[in-house]
């Protein structure tokens, strides 16, 4: 059991996607860094901008417009797996009392054919919640290690090949069954 102060924190920003996108990247929930920069993998040390650059061969964003533009001009879309818990600090393995965001309606509303989740506790969140009977047959699901500096085991190099891997096969599947 955790015993460190939580804090009840709801989600402050709302999902990157629009009617292109066709590869949804979940993360768990956003951190502190994140939330006082009001987006998305906003620690200095989070290696995900700089390593979703490498894979489609764009520059590093440095501002949140440049961010959105790499999202969204790649085809996929940006949200978390949770919209509100209680968490200590940014620590994962903290989180109680979590509320899912509505992942089925978001895919729905905008044809997304493929998830791909950044880190197990994205995934674990994910399965808790829309695992069993989700609404989302069809839709193809990939489990990537986490980006997070909290995840310093896994080099760069190996994110690089999994996630460009994982990507590069989603779109060929995409692709070969015409949908994106």
């Amino acid at each position: 059991m955790y015993t460190e102060k939580l804090t009840s924190v709801k989600h402050p920003f709302e999902p990157v996607v629009d009617k292109n996108s066709r590869i949804l990247i979940l993360g768990s929930f956003p951190s502190v860094k994140s939330r006082e920069n009001m987006f998305y993998y906003g620690h200095p040390q989070n290696r995900f901008w700089r390593m979703l650059a490498d894979i489609v061969k764009a520059d590093v964003p440095q501002t949140i417009e440049d961010k959105k533009n790499l999202i969204l001009s790649n085809g996929f879309a940006l949200w978390d797996t949770l919209a509100m818990c209680e968490i200590h600090a940014s620590a994962d393995s903290s989180i109680r009392h979590e509320v899912p965001n509505d992942i089925p309606g978001l895919v729905k509303q905008y044809g997304i054919e493929a998830i791909m989740f950044n880190g197990n506790a994205a995934y674990r969140y994910f399965e808790k919640y829309y695992g069993k009977d989700d609404g989302l047959e069809g839709i193809i699901k990939k489990a990537l290690p986490s980006t997070s500096p909290a995840n310093a085991a896994c080099s760069y190099e190996r994110l690089v090949g999994e996630w460009g891997s994982a990507v590069n096969e989603l779109k060929e599947k995409i692709l070969k069954e015409k949908r994106y």
